[in-house]
């Protein structure tokens, strides 16, 4: 063995598919999902391998039991032999299988956007704290944030159920309306800031909200995180950039 296998057995590993680090499980799903989505691959500057989750579909109803979480392992597991060097997923609410997934894996896993939560709030002026906007209001609970080491009261905000964008994904209806959608986001979060003065930035939940991150931040100038600003971030550790 060599020595940088010694130290580095990931270097050991037997990679079918190279040129690839990150893994996204993704749900068994069928809507449109348009660059900026975390299931559309143009959304990535880096390559991204993909693998559904047969059956599994909508994340908010999700929750950790045996059967579930067996199948959420034979993906990640399926990815890991492929050869990525970290693992993320297509749905917030999947914070709560982040310690079930890293205490079986032998690779980083990334569940959630709201793992963002405790670094952002380290990083905000004094007195300012993270709000979250969320596809479903009613499923986001206390524990998905204290999956990911947040505040459980942290405050939220979910879409409106008969919003375009709740409907369009609840219905798999696609092309996407992508100005109604837009519509739907900038509402949930002029209804966040009003209830909580004291928002300082904003993390979105869902994976299908990013494409709509630049207008919430350029309407109400402030900071939003996502899970493709997680993934970006993930991936710059997973594959730092050479300078020399």
């Amino acid at each position: 063995m060599s020595n940088i296998e010694a130290y580095n057995p990931a270097a050991a590993r037997r990679r079918p598919v190279h040129g690839v680090s990150v893994g996204i499980i993704v749900l068994d799903t069928g809507f449109q999902r348009i660059p900026g989505d975390i299931g559309n691959a143009t959304t990535f500057p880096f390559p991204v391998q993909y693998m559904v989750a047969k059956g599994l579909k909508e994340g908010s109803s999700l929750q950790p039991d045996p059967e579930t979480l067996r199948n959420f392992l034979d993906v990640a597991n399926q990815l890991v032999s492929l050869g990525v060097s970290g693992i993320t997923t297509s749905c917030g609410f999947l914070s709560l299988f982040q310690d079930l997934l890293t205490e079986s894996l032998p690779v980083p896993v990334a569940t959630s956007s709201l793992l963002q939560i405790p670094l952002v709030e380290r990083l905000l002026p004094k007195g300012k704290r993270v709000g979250v906007l969320t596809a479903t209001h009613a499923k986001l609970t206390p524990a998905h944030f204290i999956a990911v080491g947040a505040r459980e009261d942290t405050p939220f905000e979910g879409l409106e159920m008969e919003g375009t964008f709740r409907q369009n994904l609840r219905q798999g209806v696609s092309p996407i309306h992508y100005a109604d959608h837009e519509a739907d986001l900038l509402d949930a979060a002029r209804r966040l800031l009003e209830k909580n003065s004291d928002i300082g930035a904003i993390v979105l939940e869902c994976t299908n909200m990013p494409p709509y991150a630049h207008a919430i931040s350029a309407k109400y100038g402030l900071p939003v995180f996502d899970v493709i600003s997680m993934i970006k971030w993930f991936y710059g550790a997973l594959v730092p950039r050479p300078y020399s």
